[in-house]
């Protein structure tokens, strides 16, 4: 069994707080930043095991085994 280190992005969205882990392309949600978290740490694990039954992890190792993960926030216009 691997171990990885993912970044989460985490929102506070009309009550509810948002989780997303960029890496993979996942999503959840919980009452608490901490619910958040753990619910998204329970889909990636899901997410992972099912990509890897599928045959599916290729295209996402790289971001996987990346040892350098950076995180910002930026403005843009509309």
């Amino acid at each position: 069994m691997r171990r990885y280190t993912l970044t989460a992005a985490l929102w506070e969205e009309g009550g509810i707080y948002v989780s997303k882990c960029p890496e993979i392309g996942v999503a959840s949600c919980g009452e608490t930043p901490d619910r958040a978290l753990a619910h998204l740490r329970e889909a990636a694990e899901l997410y992972l095991e099912n990509a890897k039954v599928l045959g599916l992890t290729d295209d996402i190792v790289p971001a996987l085994r990346s040892p350098r993960k950076f995180t910002t926030t930026f403005e843009v216009s509309e």
